[in-house]
């Protein structure tokens, strides 16, 4: 592998355990993934917020 191969390797491990961690410590909870699934998709299909698509998630 090249270097920056495994630079990112090490930052995608650093990463999922900072994930991992912070679901575990409650700082990331189920409502703040949906608030985030929400706005990504929001940002993406924003054409269909255009046309009065609801992309609210499960409310």
């Amino acid at each position: 592998m090249t270097r920056w191969r495994w630079r990112s390797l090490i930052f995608l491990i650093y990463v999922l355990i900072g994930i991992y961690v912070a679901w575990v410590y409650h700082y990331i909870t189920p409502g703040i993934l949906r608030d985030i699934a929400e706005a990504l998709l929001a940002v993406f299909l924003w054409f269909l917020v255009l046309l009065g698509v609801d992309l609210h998630i499960g409310k």
